[in-house]
């Protein structure tokens, strides 16, 4: 799977290099922090870097997040996580995607976890005011535990993204994830909210909760980060 994956992805931007001149290049860089003193001291930061292109008939996206949180000077929550996607449209509305996905996370009961997808994705909208994806794929998850343990297993991944413009400067954007295996199921959910301040700078928050139906004895099974930054686009 993981061979097929990188053959996928690689074709991918092999088009997109030989084509550069036609393509489009978009991105944004994400930056957050929240301090807070008193009885208690409470610190928070969170990044994200997106980086597309899109040439003919392919599209590619690349995505870094980090979040983490500390109280009183004890680290309380630590996450990375880095994917690969790119997607090759079928139709106006259908179009088959490769995915490479890996997530770093201190506090989940996971040290590692690295995904390969490949599935089906269909357009349900596409207007200026509404955007909303659905996909289906199957592929194969490495799981290294915070016991020392570690899984391999086929996994079968379900996502949808909902996009509502419901101004000129304002946007909401809901995206839901599950990704099920024989050892365990992940979910996601991420819910946004960005309103643009001036020219290519905007507002962000957004609340996340990740969770894993199984996870070593003394780790919770949810997490949940809450986050507020300042985007700028490209």
């Amino acid at each position: 799977m993981r061979v097929i994956l990188i053959v996928f992805t690689g074709a991918g931007m092999l088009a997109g290099t030989a084509a550069v001149a036609q393509g489009t290049w978009s991105g944004s860089v994400a930056l957050g922090y929240l301090a807070t003193t008193g009885n208690s001291e409470n610190t928070s930061v969170n990044g994200n870097f997106k980086l597309g292109y899109d040439v003919g008939k392919w599209h590619h996206a690349l995505e870094a997040k980090a979040v983490g949180a500390s109280t009183d000077e004890e680290t309380t929550a630590e996450a990375y996580s880095l994917s690969l996607k790119s997607k090759y449209d079928l139709s106006e509305f259908n179009y088959l995607f490769g995915l490479l996905d890996w997530k770093e996370d201190r506090f989940s009961g996971y040290d590692q976890q690295v995904s390969e997808v490949l599935g089906y994705g269909r357009r349900l909208l596409n207007t200026e005011r509404y955007v909303w994806n659905a996909e289906i794929g199957a592929g194969a998850r490495q799981s290294e535990l915070r016991d020392g343990t570690s899984e391999n297993e086929a996994t079968l991944r379900g996502a949808t993204d909902f996009t509502w413009n419901f101004s000129e400067t304002g946007s909401f954007v809901q995206t839901l994830i599950v990704e099920s295996g024989s050892e365990n199921t992940y979910m996601e959910s991420v819910s946004e909210v960005k309103a643009r301040l001036v020219g290519n700078v905007a507002l962000v928050g957004s609340y996340t909760i990740k969770r894993n139906t199984f996870v070593p004895v003394g780790s919770e099974k949810r997490d949940t980060f809450t986050a507020i930054s300042l985007e700028y686009a490209f």
